[in-house]
């Protein structure tokens, strides 16, 4: 199974609008941080965590012509925006798009993009068709790859983490309940938001990240969802063992 992190960034990308410090002007290609977004790939299945605001030019990048499904994590509109872009695959695949969501992330989806749940008179270009599974807690399997949810906070928020196989998707949040380590126990690679130095009320810390990645004990842990305050020449050589920043393209294979 390969994983392909489409955006390691946070939301507002890589560089940031009319910013001039030294990462939004780094020439390092892994300082261009689309917003966040994981492309899951089996030998027969394609799924994307989030429709990121950057979707459409993250499916151009890597030349994505077909899309089996796609989860979503939480409502925020850098995990949300892209939306739209799914009736691109409409069009070729002739079919809906199967999504899976919280109830809660549902009710922000279809108060954004009002015009694709409700009759507005007319459509004009076409709005994106989707086939709706509302989520929890269990399980669930798409083609032939397997999704365990994980429960974290975003804030007050809940939103989801994903486990697939001994890999897990934790971006996104500032604190993982205790009954969710029993979820990220024994893990290949662990993806884990890790917004800044400074504290954030919504997001982890580089040194609560640090922390958390060491409890779980993944074998290796890449860090997501990094703002414009981390250069990724600068903190990755100061990282534990182990423990590297994701960037943009990255390729990971189990």
């Amino acid at each position: 199974m390969k994983f392909t992190i489409l955006g390691s960034g946070t939301s507002s990308g890589i560089p940031t609008v009319s910013c001039q410090c030294a990462t939004c002007v780094s020439t390092d290609p892994r300082d261009k941080r689309l917003r966040p977004s994981l492309m899951i790939e089996s030998a027969t299945t394609r799924v994307i965590i989030d429709t990121s605001a950057d979707f459409r030019q993250q499916m151009l990048l890597h030349r994505v012509l077909s899309i089996d499904a796609v989860v979503f994590t939480h409502h925020h509109f850098d995990h949300i925006g892209g939306f739209d872009d799914l009736r691109a695959f409409n069009f070729t695949s002739k079919r809906a798009m199967p999504i899976y969501l919280m109830q809660e992330t549902f009710d922000n989806l279809q108060r954004t993009f009002l015009y694709a749940f409700q009759d507005m008179g007319q459509r004009g270009g076409g709005v994106p068709v989707v086939t709706t599974h509302i989520i929890d807690r269990s399980a669930f399997t798409i083609g032939d790859i397997t999704f365990t949810p994980i429960p974290m906070k975003h804030g007050t928020m809940r939103v989801n983490g994903y486990r697939i196989g001994n890999l897990a998707y934790c971006t996104d949040t500032n604190f993982i309940p205790e009954q969710s380590f029993d979820l990220l126990k024994g893990l290949d690679v662990l993806i884990l938001d890790a917004l800044r130095y400074d504290k954030h009320p919504t997001h982890f810390t580089v040194q609560e990240a640090i922390a958390a990645a060491q409890r779980i004990g993944a074998g290796t842990t890449y860090f997501t969802h990094i703002a414009h305050n981390i250069m990724h020449a600068d903190l990755e050589p100061r990282l534990p063992p182990n423990i590297l920043l994701s960037y943009d393209g990255l390729q990971i294979t189990l």
